[in-house]
């Protein structure tokens, strides 16, 4: 098996006044709304079809049940960008302990990539881990917001965390088994 060199960069935010937002794309057409209701069908089709292309693969052996017990934990959240009604993209949150909110899954299904629509969406997922304890009583208000990305990640990832005002903190380079991309199903993207 072959395998590939992937840098992984670390970043984060230690106070809301570090948040950068972008514009807003122009008129109402583009939302972002939070998935309340935990849906392991639809959690797995954001996975699959926002990183089919750039080879997420963690999850995708994930069953059902596994799934389920992810959503429901207390401080996870799914926030979902959609183009006229359609789901473009996501971010998902995960509250961790002393008020530490991690920025898990962040991106856009390909074909809406490059709409100004990225930018919009990380800031509104950015706001709401800075804001979620106001939503789950008893968490510790949130005092740091971090991230990683990495080289498989799409071309703009890093500069758009940047611009929103996320900091270097880490990097690491390690060699990662090549993997295909798996598409939101089998063959969907080339290799």
């Amino acid at each position: 098996m072959t395998s590939i060199t992937v840098t992984t960069w670390s970043l984060e935010q230690t106070s809301p006044a570090d948040l950068l937002p972008a514009a807003a794309p122009e008129g109402d057409a583009v939302r972002v709304v939070r998935s309340e209701v935990p849906s392991p069908e639809f959690s797995r089709f954001l996975y699959a079809s926002v990183g089919g292309d750039i080879r997420w693969t963690d999850r995708l052996g994930w069953t059902y049940a596994r799934w389920r017990e992810h959503l429901e934990r207390p401080g996870v959240e799914t926030w979902v960008a959609y183009d006229r009604g359609t789901p473009a993209g996501y971010v998902e949150l995960e509250a961790q302990d002393e008020g530490v909110v991690e920025i898990v899954y962040f991106g856009l299904i390909e074909a809406f990539r490059g709409r100004r629509i990225g930018g919009h969406l990380l800031s509104c997922g950015t706001a709401r881990a800075w804001d979620l304890a106001d939503r789950w009583p008893g968490r510790t208000p949130t005092k740091r917001v971090w991230l990683h990305t990495c080289s498989k990640d799409g071309e703009y990832a890093m500069d758009n965390y940047q611009r929103r005002g996320f900091k270097l903190f880490d990097t690491k380079v390690e060699e990662e088994p090549e993997v295909a991309t798996p598409g939101p199903w089998p063959g969907a993207y080339p290799a």
